[in-house]
């Protein structure tokens, strides 16, 4: 025990003093951040060039319709569309061309141009075009203000969602809410053990290929070797979402102060408003409030108990995973022989992505209750579930054959990892690892 405790305590002060696992650490939440953003900014940031679009129209209804835009100018043309392609205009973008009335025949209009033509471009056209053949159909129908009279009957409404506890209390709850904070914790969970379940791989061909191994292995058992690394990366892991924690906190408590300095309360008035079915004054006033609504809306997720769990399963994923890539290290010879056996491994665990992405829509549908039980995808699949409110026998469930599998998979493991770590030269086959598992 005490060799398998110096391994782990070397891999993990061999990471976490690095300058670049602190700078990560600290960088990474704001990256995932602008991941999200900086692609929608730029989508914002609209081009200085301004697009000449023609309108060719033969029954001369449809051309005034079209109004200018940020992006593109149209104009009626008395030209045909055989003149612009006999002699074409090179500051003319694209054309439309209308050839009849468009309600009797809507394949009557067409939009060329030699390149491919924007989204933006085609929703500006087809949104033009189909305003006024609903009020063209409308007409058809000879009833006064009949366009009046359904823009009237038009409702916004949005049921209000509440969470109802066994003992009557009750809090405002979001299903999008519950969603996003589990696909969060789904995402965490799917990079953090492919990241640092390949990190375990690597250093296994690492020393393998220096041959350090063969040092290592006269002293220390095989199997000693192998948890130690596993636990100390693992360990990494732990720190920097523990880290992670932290910061988040600081965001949440940064958020409260932006929102009013008085959030808590807010939150506290818009629960009691409910609960009374009525609202008035503050309570009233807190309703109107997105900030307080929001984080009302966050405070009904149990974050307690998501957080306990994450790191639950957090541990019993990248235990099951880096046993895995922990066998796969130990028998190749280098780095570019691990690509036949991760391309099963990454397409188990892209599979366990989409299934947690579609169970979000269904948390208690088959799909997501087998792959929350079935240990290569309940890590993650779990992780959405969570969020939802679902009964505590299933995640008890979920934890026992998750940590069953990971110490079986470790044991498999161990035998490959044995005989792998001191063979060179030849890749091995799956049918020659498996021969592995036999020996004694």
């Amino acid at each position: 025990m005490n060799k398998i405790g110096l391994i782990i305590k070397r891999e993990y002060l061999h990471r976490v003093s690095k300058k670049s696992f602190i700078i990560m650490t600290l960088l990474m939440p704001l990256l995932m951040v602008a991941l999200v953003f900086v692609p929608l900014w730029l989508a914002s940031i609209k081009g200085s060039e301004i697009r000449n679009v023609v309108v060719i129209d033969a029954t001369g209804k449809y051309a005034p319709l079209f109004e200018d835009t940020e992006n593109y100018h149209f104009s009626q043309s008395q030209q045909s569309l055989d003149d612009y392609r006999n002699n074409p205009d090179k500051e003319v973008y694209a054309i439309l061309n209308i050839t009849g009335d468009l309600l009797a025949n809507p394949k009557a209009a067409t939009l060329y141009s030699e390149k491919q033509v924007p989204g933006e471009l085609s929703r500006i056209v087809n949104q033009t075009i189909r305003t006024q053949l609903e009020d063209d159909k409308l007409a058809t129908f000879d009833i006064a203000n009949l366009k009046e009279i359904i823009e009237e009957s038009k409702v916004s409404f949005d049921v209000q969602t509440i969470k109802w506890s066994t003992d009557g209390t009750e809090q405002v709850s979001s299903a999008e809410v519950a969603s996003i904070v589990g696909m969060i914790f789904t995402m965490i969970v799917y990079m953090f053990v492919m990241i640092y379940g390949a990190m375990v791989m690597s250093s296994v061909v690492e020393e393998k290929t220096s041959r350090i191994m063969e040092i290592m292995v006269s002293s220390v058992r095989p199997f000693d070797l192998m948890m130690g690394k596993i636990i100390g990366i693992g360990m990494v892991g732990l720190t920097q979402i523990f880290m992670w924690g932290i910061l988040l906190a600081v965001f949440f408590a940064g958020g409260s102060f932006f929102f009013g300095g008085s959030m808590g309360m807010d939150a506290e008035a818009l629960q009691q408003g409910m609960q009374m079915g009525a609202a008035s004054g503050v309570e009233m006033e807190a309703m109107n409030q997105p900030g307080a609504k929001i984080f009302a809306m966050i405070h009904t997720v149990n974050f307690t108990e998501i957080g306990i769990f994450f790191v639950i399963f957090f541990i019993g994923g990248y235990m099951l995973y880096a046993s895995l890539f922990a066998a796969i290290g130990s028998a190749v010879s280098n780095a570019e022989d691990t690509s036949q056996f991760m391309a099963p491994i990454t397409i188990l665990m892209v599979f366990a992505l989409y299934a947690g992405i579609y169970s979000m829509d269904n948390p208690d549908g088959p799909l997501a209750f087998w792959c929350s039980m079935i240990p290569f995808t309940s890590p993650i699949v779990m992780m959405v579930r969570i969020p939802f409110g679902i009964p505590i026998w299933e995640q008890l469930l979920s934890v026992v054959v998750l940590y069953a599998s990971f110490i079986g998979m470790i044991w498999l493991s161990a035998k490959i990892y044995r005989v792998g770590i001191l063979m060179y030269g030849k890749k091995p086959s799956f049918k020659e690892m498996a021969k592995w598992l036999k020996y004694k």
